[in-house]
């Protein structure tokens, strides 16, 4: 388990100052691209208390106060219409398992939610293998997931595959908090090539874990970033950074106002051989009450 360090917390640790809630402001779109004629990746919203989970809509903004707020993204694969079906599958298992892990988390301790995010991926993981196993048009069915879960004034993440989760923090610039579950990216990764290199590679797309597929076990990179006011995370499938280099990201957003649509139009327009979804969400400050 990854526990929360240096490198994985945001500046100021989370500080909003004495008295303020944290305001999250969100945008999320998807598209099919210029190629495939189905999309297979799925995105999500939710805002949980102790009483029930809400679905939120594709744009919005509310205040932490009393609620955690959930967003992931999903990219699922196994042919025909498998991958579409393992995509909406994973998002609806986080839907039906959040409430309780809410209620059993309510302490705010970080290795509680951590343990509560490996859980879920498991049982993610679980549904996928057994519909695979019981259905021949479900054979093979996987889907990647990379999952931010907001609560208090951190946000715990959870990811396997090669969907991506960055932090753009408010004084610049843009981490890449989770890793591809590739060779390709631990090549990139050890310094063996370079980001150029790494897109236009043959095997690129060729996932070494992800839920369901085939795989035995599942082992989520799990992690923990504490935010301030103007701090940004994007969450996207692969199907946005196949149309961009990690440098470019921070100045697209820019341009775009931090609005999710315009960026997934830029990555269709800049490749769209691939579904292209992404999920933006940003920490505004709200003025203490009197």
């Amino acid at each position: 388990m990854v526990m929360p360090t240096e490198h994985e917390v945001g500046p100021g640790c989370g500080d909003l100052g004495a008295g303020a809630l944290p305001r999250l402001r969100w945008s999320g779109h998807t598209d099919c691209g210029r190629v495939r004629k189905n999309n297979e990746d799925s995105f999500l919203g939710l805002a949980i208390d102790a009483r029930e989970v809400h679905f939120l809509g594709k744009v919005g903004e509310d205040d932490c106060a009393g609620a955690d707020f959930v967003f992931a993204v999903s990219d699922g694969m196994g042919g025909a219409m498998a991958g579409e079906f393992a995509s909406r599958i994973t998002v609806e298992k986080i839907t039906a398992m959040l409430p309780p892990l809410f209620k059993q988390n309510a302490t705010g301790i970080a290795a509680g939610f951590l343990e509560a995010i490996e859980q879920l991926f498991d049982e993610v993981h679980k549904s996928l293998t057994y519909l695979g196993d019981c259905y021949e048009e479900c054979a093979g069915m996987g889907s990647t997931l990379s999952l931010c879960w907001f609560s208090g004034q951190w946000m715990y993440f959870g990811h396997i595959g090669d969907s991506r989760i960055y932090y753009l923090p408010a004084a610049g610039g843009i981490k890449q908090l989770t890793h591809d579950d590739t060779h390709v990216g631990w090549l990139f990764r050890s310094g063996t090539i370079n980001e150029r290199e790494a897109k236009t590679h043959p095997r690129r797309n060729v996932l070494q874990a992800a839920l369901g597929a085939g795989h035995q076990f599942v082992t989520p990179h799990v992690g923990a970033v504490g935010f301030e006011p103007g701090d940004r995370f994007l969450l996207c499938t692969d199907g946005i950074t196949d149309g961009f280099f990690e440098a470019q990201l921070p100045e697209i957003l820019r341009e775009g106002n931090w609005e999710a649509s315009h960026l997934v139009r830029e990555a269709v327009t800049r490749s769209g051989r691939d579904n292209s979804t992404a999920m933006i969400v940003g920490i505004e400050p709200t003025p203490a009450e009197g």
